[in-house]
């Protein structure tokens, strides 16, 4: 095993692994269309991005807590009926970092807040599942609500240990707010990536920025 600073690695996807954004921006024009509200801007809709959807629709659309309950699960049949994988593409040379810290036997996993089941549509279509030791989203309490970062977090890091990973000094790859947000808890650091749909100012509280996945791999494998 490469010498790194941490025992795993942990990714968030949208924004991160992969720009989902071609897909998910037309599918909330037709969801904003179906409660009335005037399409966004095209400047507004990167927000969207990354966080839970739940609470998306509550405080950037403003709708109730019922209404953003029902804008979600339109928004779910609308992501089924394009496929999830469709107009999604992996960002230029995270797929060959992704090998080259399974390569390193650094062991990873994925921790996002976009559904599970979305989330290994994406990986098995892109031929990336094998990098990784277990695969993390988010899923559905018995209302529908899907989980937020730090419950996926948490989990992902329980699944890493019943497959025997060392989860003792593990790292989070993200590039939101949310993502240090629901990291803090728990004491996992965040790296955090420029490439992805963060705004000015999101990265405060990331033990790192970087702009290429040249630049992660340097501060993942030191040593490599």
């Amino acid at each position: 095993m490469a010498a790194s600073p941490y025992t795993c690695v942990l990714w968030d996807v949208d924004g991160t692994i992969a720009d989902a954004s071609a897909g998910i921006l037309p599918r909330l024009v037709e969801v904003y269309a179906a409660f009335g509200l005037p399409e966004p801007a095209q400047s507004e809709l990167s927000r969207w991005i990354g966080p839970p959807m739940f609470e998306s629709f509550r405080d950037l659309a403003g709708l109730s807590e019922e209404d953003a309950h029902l804008a979600v699960r339109k928004y779910r049949e609308l992501a089924m009926r394009d496929g999830y994988a469709a107009s999604v593409r992996i960002y230029r040379g995270v797929a060959e970092a992704l090998q080259t810290v399974k390569a390193a036997g650094i062991p990873q996993a994925t921790a996002s807040s976009k559904p599970e089941n979305q989330v290994l549509a994406i990986l098995e279509h892109y031929g990336l599942i094998d990098d990784f030791v277990i695969v993390a989203g988010a899923l559905p309490d018995a209302s529908g609500l899907h989980d937020g970062k730090e419950a996926v977090l948490r989990r992902a890091l329980h699944r890493l240990t019943e497959a025997g990973v060392d989860v003792s000094r593990p790292v989070l790859i993200g590039d939101r707010l949310h993502d240090i947000e629901g990291a803090a808890p728990l004491g996992v650091p965040v790296i955090f990536v420029t490439w992805g749909f963060g705004e000015p100012g999101e990265s405060a509280g990331a033990i790192a920025e970087v702009a290429t996945p040249d630049e992660l791999l340097r501060i993942l494998l030191p040593h490599g």
